[in-house]
């Protein structure tokens, strides 16, 4: 839920990341309508076949990303990452030499109101698009991701990491690791600090109870104790909450080292409330808050408190092609580049699989996604341009973009990820510190 290169030095827990990071199984709470395990439930998109001959239509690509929301904040990178990728499919040719175009773009909103992603999906169903980018928000997905690929549409989410998720549909591939990646990692920085007590500041929705298990499980495998807010003690508050007096009470009387707060725009509330009654602990966050807040708070008020955020952080002449692209379409300045890289990733795997399958519609681009990705293998190249080539003389190829994640697993989910580390400094500002890379247990 803003990472220059893909060092993957620091941490004291550095050494031993690949097994560190490994995935645990955990679940979190999910909506009604996807309370059943991806175990238990039968694939949405099981009766999707694929056409007599691939569709030829020039590609055209549906967005659910968060216009509006707690998560707005999320949308110009995200954006910005869909919108270069098509820029440069384009420059390159396009798709069966036709140009990609984004249509429809609609708004995700957020957990708080799922009637707006509800509308976002009925859209994008009657718009036919073979393709959706989004959702942010991992509970969103769970609240469209039957309708969309029950409808043979494949999504692809940029930043989706609830373990709900893995392997949940065909027709569902995301280019952020699951959250027991991020968890593990989290929670091996806390310990690694020295935190022997920890406590949860964290909101009752499905990322947000995925991750806390995560790190749960991380920091009391590494002998640290969970003091408040932990799996099964009901301490959880519900998203959209707006006084923390409480539950900031409760935490601090069990005297933390670390507090781990994990919640999205609650945050702005929480931690003047951790001001107010005198905190000492250390504060860590995550990728759904690990976020600019030089406008929202004192000088100085989170200096020192850290997050993490999936991904590396882009190389310097990526960001400033998202922050040239954003500025020409929008007119605004790219204040952010969280998923940016994961967006575009999306995006140009999907139109590689066209190319690849020699069709643009849904169960053609489904069905080559991992191969492209490099789950068989293949020439590696770095963009949409070199990867065409290769596939136009009829090579494989393993398309290796800025995020860094590694091929598709047997659950879509990619095989491997870097973890980006971040501080925040005396302005309220998250600064990349170091990245590690952590594989997806088999």
């Amino acid at each position: 839920m803003i990472r220059t290169t893909r060092a993957t030095a620091a941490l004291a827990l550095a050494g031993a990341a690949a097994v560190l990071l490994a995935a645990c199984s955990t679940t979190g709470s999910a909506s009604p309508s996807s309370s059943a395990s991806s175990d238990a439930k039968k694939d949405p998109a099981a009766s999707c076949k694929a056409p007599d001959s691939p569709g030829t239509d020039p590609l055209k690509i549906g967005t659910i990303l968060p216009l509006t929301g707690s998560l707005a904040y999320l949308n110009p990178p995200a954006e910005s990452g869909v919108g270069l990728a098509v820029q440069d499919i384009n420059a390159a040719g396009g798709v069966l030499d036709e140009d990609v175009t984004i249509d429809p773009a609609t708004d995700s909103g957020d957990s708080n109101d799922m009637t707006v992603s509800s509308s976002a999906a009925t859209k994008l169903v009657n718009a036919k698009v073979p393709v959706v980018i989004g959702a942010e928000s991992s509970s969103v997905t769970l609240n469209v991701i039957d309708q969309l690929t029950s409808n043979c549409m494949v999504q692809i989410s940029p930043a989706n990491t609830a373990t709900d998720l893995s392997g949940y549909s065909s027709h569902y591939f995301r280019t952020a690791p699951p959250d027991s990646v991020q968890g593990s990692a989290l929670g091996q920085l806390v310990t690694g600090d020295g935190n022997a007590k920890v406590a949860f500041l964290v909101f009752n929705d499905t990322y947000g109870t995925g991750l806390r298990n995560s790190v749960q499980a991380a920091v009391e495998a590494s002998g640290g104790q969970v003091v408040y807010g932990g799996k099964g003690k009901g301490q959880e508050f519900p998203p959209g909450q707006t006084t923390f007096s409480s539950e900031v009470t409760a935490a601090l009387a069990e005297k933390p080292d670390a507090i781990v707060v994990l919640s999205f725009d609650e945050t702005k509330s929480i931690i003047p409330e951790l001001v107010s009654q005198g905190n000492t602990a250390k504060i860590y966050m995550s990728d759904g808050n690990t976020a600019d807040y030089s406008k929202d708070f004192d000088k100085g008020t989170l200096s020192g408190a850290q997050g993490t955020i999936p991904g590396a952080s882009p190389k310097d002449d990526f960001k400033k092609e998202l922050a040239a692209f954003y500025k020409e379409s929008s007119g605004k300045t790219l204040a952010d580049y969280s998923y940016a890289a994961e967006s575009y990733d999306a995006t140009i795997l999907a139109a590689l699989a066209a190319v690849k399958g020699k069709g643009t519609d849904s169960a053609t681009i489904q069905a080559n996604m991992a191969a492209v990705s490099g789950a068989d293998g293949g020439t590696e190249c770095a963009t949409f341009e070199e990867c065409k080539d290769l596939l136009d003389k009829g090579e494989d190829v393993h398309y290796t973009g800025p995020s860094g994640i590694g091929p598709f697993d047997e659950n879509n989910d990619p095989s491997s990820a870097y973890i980006g580390i971040y501080k925040f400094d005396g302005d309220n500002k998250p600064v990349y510190q170091s990245a590690i890379q952590g594989a997806v247990k088999k």
